[in-house]
């Protein structure tokens, strides 16, 4: 092997070992973080997003989600090795050092800003800074909050405002009423994520909300599904969607019920089976949005 293939070949090995480290093999946490935006984006402009402004809030979502994870395997380097799910991971590992990573998290954020300086105005920059706060500081909440996985509802959410802001100039009501969903929403989706490693992060000492919750996990799971759907719903209502918006939500209904079925065990390979399984009921929210604005456009058009 020559010395440019030896180089070569090094080069390709610290990509992937950057590609893992901003989980950009495991899509769902992407997926997680970009369906409430999309239903901001398309709420926001009924049925008629800026084009321009989907595109940035897409790619801004997957590099902030990536450099979200560079942060949180930084925070959590000394607890990740103690747990079977993670201690593979490259920082855990020793593959990548701290220097790299947040290198590596700082080239994500100013790409990212960068990306969003088309958007600016006083209120949009505003909700910027502390859409970056948030997750930055999210992954150090759980050594102190019960319920951490609220604040990540509020770190994951955050592009519902920016995307209000982005198209309104303005924060509405229903721009924090769909944030609120959110939170609810993504308190039962991590739950659910959380009861897999429980008994790794009870010996370790991390607080999380399949910890707190204890027996009464399964029913708040369920009760938070409710809430985040019944905000959604009361949002459309608002603004007067109509059957296919409904519809969307019967099937994320539907899909909230058999999560219940995967997680009452806790069987720990079925919670996370259950977690996953979130990307179809953000994506059937999403669906319902968008074919009730284009039907309604249609017909009236």
């Amino acid at each position: 092997m020559t010395a440019m293939e030896s180089g070569g070949q090094r080069l390709r090995e610290r990509i992937d070992l950057y590609e893992r480290l901003m989980r950009l093999d495991k899509p769902i946490g992407i997926l997680l973080l970009l369906w409430p935006t999309l239903w901001a984006l398309w709420l926001s402009a009924l049925g008629r997003p800026n084009w321009l402004v989907v595109w940035i809030f897409v790619l801004g979502t997957v590099l902030m989600r990536s450099a979200g994870c560079v942060i949180n395997d930084v925070a959590d380097r000394n607890f990740d090795p103690q747990v079977a799910r993670t201690r593979e991971r490259p920082l855990a590992a020793g593959q990548v050092s701290v220097r790299e990573a947040l290198r590596l998290a700082a080239a994500l954020v100013a790409c990212a800003v960068v990306l969003v300086l088309p958007l600016r105005s006083w209120l949009f920059g505003s909700l910027c800074l502390a859409a970056l706060f948030l997750a930055a500081s999210y992954p150090f909440t759980k050594r102190f909050l019960a319920v951490p996985q609220a604040y990540l509802g509020l770190a994951f959410g955050f592009g519902i405002p920016m995307a209000y802001a982005a198209q309104l100039g303005t924060l509405p009501a229903d721009a924090w009423w769909l944030l609120l969903a959110n939170v609810f929403w993504a308190i039962a989706y991590d739950t659910e994520y959380a009861m897999v490693d429980r008994a790794d992060d009870l010996r370790i000492g991390i607080r999380t909300s399949a910890i707190t919750f204890g027996r009464a996990d399964v029913t708040a799971v369920m009760l938070c599904y409710a809430l985040a759907i019944g905000l959604i719903a009361a949002v459309g209502y608002g603004i007067g969607l109509g059957g296919l918006f409904y519809a969307g939500l019967a099937v994320a209904v539907t899909i909230a019920g058999y999560h219940y079925t995967l997680i009452r065990a806790r069987d720990p390979q079925r919670c996370f089976t259950a977690f996953r399984h979130n990307n179809w009921l953000g994506a059937s929210v999403f669906a319902g949005i968008a074919l009730d604005f284009l039907v309604a456009r249609g017909i009236s058009g």
